[in-house]
């Protein structure tokens, strides 16, 4: 690929990564803090193209110059130029893959192939003091686990996640957790129990409404710990703007 060919792809690639980040496109790959490198980047690459062309033509230049100089035979007719193959111009395709699809987040299918990755936190802040509580599901999977649900007795709780239906039909509670990008995004789970929709479709994205259950089970995949939440009521919500929860690691 000559000079030209690789401005192109790195001016396409900046591009692509400043789509990304100026949209909501970039929840889709990476957490929603990493939005000001992913930006940064994509100035770096636009400008290292703009360079990389400004190079070739003052190159170009002064290779005219010297040719002018010297009187010397111009190099198109010295048979050594070679043609650059055309199939390294698939390299933007996947840039163009970048730019117009995005890709679903993960969902019930990887969560129930993969272990809960439920990690006790270092503490927890402390909760408001009446009426209902919402919390991110990671939120209330630690303090159920590793809290043995202290600050949760007695409240009503809202927790928001996607449904997983495991090989018995048993229903999950799921958020994708990360912690750089969706590349080693895991599931953190909860189950379901009491009023229960008698219908449930994976990968539904639900607001659940309960109260704190001492009922616990073990991830069948990873042995790791699941809470569980006794449902009062579940109604379907839209797919969140950030369909992961990076929660768990902050």
């Amino acid at each position: 690929m000559n000079r030209q060919a690789q401005a192109a792809v790195l001016f396409l690639l900046g591009a692509a990564l400043l789509h990304a980040g100026l949209t909501d496109l970039y929840l889709r790959y990476v957490k929603a803090g990493l939005r000001p490198m992913l930006l940064a980047s994509g100035v770096v690459l636009i400008a290292a193209a703009l360079a990389t062309v400004w190079y070739e033509w003052r190159a170009k230049k002064d290779a005219h110059a010297d040719h002018q100089a010297d009187h010397a035979e111009p190099a198109e007719h010295a048979g050594h130029t070679h043609r650059e193959p055309r199939v390294s111009w698939l390299l933007v395709l996947p840039l163009l893959a970048l730019i117009l699809v995005a890709p679903p987040a993960l969902g019930s299918y990887s969560a129930l192939r993969a272990g809960t990755a439920l990690q006790q936190p270092y503490g927890y802040a402390d909760l408001p003091v009446g009426g209902t509580l919402r919390l991110s599901l990671v939120d209330y999977a630690g303090r159920a686990i590793y809290d043995r649900g202290r600050s949760l007795e007695g409240r009503q709780i809202k927790v928001t996640g996607f449904v997983a239906l495991d090989h018995s039909g048993s229903p999950y509670l799921v958020r994708m957790a990360l912690n750089c990008c969706a590349a080693d995004a895991q599931p953190v789970k909860i189950g379901l129990t009491g009023r229960i929709p008698p219908v449930l479709q994976p990968d539904t994205w639900l607001e659940v409404t309960g109260t704190y259950t001492a009922r616990r089970t073990k991830d069948p995949v990873n042995h790791g710990p699941i809470p569980y939440l006794d449902v009062t009521a579940a109604r379907p919500v839209p797919t969140p703007q950030d369909p992961y929860d990076e929660s768990w690691n902050n």
